[in-house]
C-alpha cells in the first residue's frame, strides 16, 4: 500500500472511494460532511435516507462505516464513517482507529483500490491533529487491506505539516 498526503479539497479527488467524516444521522452536516453532500448532490442524501430507513434507524454508530454512491463526485463511492468527539477524560482513540479500519474493510468489500481520507474528528469534534495523525497512520498501516492507494487529503498547510511529520517519523 502506498500512503500519500495531499493538501486540498477531498471532493476533487479522483479515487475509487472518498471517506466522509459523517455525523451519525448520515443526513449531512458541516465541514467535510457538508462539502461532500453539496458537491456530490442529492443522490448521496437519497441513499443515506434509505440507510436510515432500513439498517441504521438510530444512526450510524461511532467507529462504523457504510458506503453509498458518490453522486457527482469524481469517485465511485462515498464511505461514511462517524468519528468520536475528543474527550480529555475518556480515551476514545480505539473508536477513531476503528473509523479507518472499518472504512478500509468497506473499501475491500466494494473492490476499491484507491481511497481518500480526511483527518477524521479533527474539526468540530476537536481531536488534536498530532494525535489524530498518529492514530490514522497506525490504523491504516496495520489494516489488512487490498487497497493500494491511501491518500490523506488535508484541508490546510498546518494539518499537512502534522501528517507529514508523522508519516516521516
Amino acid at each position: 500500500m502506498e500512503i500519500t498526503l495531499v493538501q486540498g479539497d477531498i471532493t476533487a479527488q479522483r479515487v475509487d472511494a472518498v471517506v466522509n467524516a459523517a455525523n451519525s444521522s448520515l443526513l449531512g452536516g458541516g465541514g467535510v460532511d457538508g462539502a461532500i453532500h453539496r458537491r456530490g448532490g442529492p443522490e448521496i442524501l437519497e441513499e443515506c435516507r434509505k440507510l436510515r430507513a432500513s439498517r441504521y434507524a438510530r444512526g450510524l454508530p461511532t467507529g462504523q462505516a457504510v458506503a453509498t454512491t458518490a453522486g457527482r463526485l469524481p469517485a465511485r463511492w462515498v464511505i461514511h464513517t462517524v468519528g468520536p468527539v475528543h474527550s480529555a477524560s475518556e480515551d476514545r482513540s480505539e473508536l477513531l482507529a476503528s473509523c479507518y479500519r472499518e472504512s478500509l474493510r468497506v473499501a475491500d468489500e466494494l473492490g476499491a483500490k484507491s481511497v481518500a481520507f480526511p483527518a477524521i474528528s479533527t474539526g468540530i469534534y476537536r481531536w488534536p491533529m498530532d494525535d489524530a495523525a498518529r492514530i490514522a497512520l497506525e490504523a491504516v498501516r496495520q489494516a489488512g487491506t487490498s487497497v493500494e492507494d491511501v491518500r490523506f487529503v488535508l484541508f490546510d498547510s498546518a494539518a499537512y505539516a502534522v501528517f507529514e511529520a508523522r508519516l516521516a517519523g
